[in-house]
């Protein structure tokens, strides 16, 4: 019969997974209580970093019907649970890592799908939202004011036109 306080711990680590819209499987190994702490300052608000035991993240994990941690927990072992975008919580675990080589990235999960480490790297990589919309809009307007000068051209051309015959005929 489990007890109550495993249930409660696998209760919360699901509903953890279900909220999350991305999470990343860690070993922090050899970290100390300072480093963690920093490292969870520096994930953000929408992000909970939380030291979990193997068996029973399995457990929630399955409940939550996420399958991307088989095999991957062993060892001392944290979950990032991402609320929202997840470039800057993937950028901030992987700047900690060069810093702490301690923490090793081991997979995660975003969007349901499953995560390798490359992955994640790969994430962490990505310009954030607001960067790629200010892109596109910039392209847009740059379209925009392309079409703007072509559409204008053959008129500021008549403009000229009329304007150098004039000067001609009262030369």
């Amino acid at each position: 019969m489990a007890k109550p306080e495993k249930v409660d711990a696998v209760a919360e680590l699901t509903q953890l997974f279900r909220e999350s819209d991305a999470a990343v499987l860690t070993e922090y190994r050899g970290l100390s209580v300072t480093q963690l702490q920093q490292l969870r300052r520096s994930l953000g608000a929408d992000t909970t970093y939380a030291v979990v035991k193997n068996t029973l993240t399995e457990i929630a994990a399955r409940e939550a019907g996420i399958d991307a941690f088989e095999g991957k927990l062993a060892g001392p072992t944290a979950i990032a649970f991402i609320k929202g975008e997840p470039v800057a919580p993937a950028k901030a675990l992987r700047d900690f890592a060069k810093g702490n080589e301690n923490l090793v990235v081991k997979s995660g999960f975003f969007e349901g799908k499953a995560l390798s480490e490359d992955d994640v790297k790969t994430l962490a990589d990505l310009e954030s939202r607001e960067v790629l919309l200010a892109k596109a809009a910039g392209a847009f307007k740059a379209n925009l004011s392309k079409a703007a000068a072509v559409f204008q051209a053959p008129l500021s051309k008549a403009a000229r036109t009329v304007d150098a015959l004039r000067a001609k005929q009262e030369a």
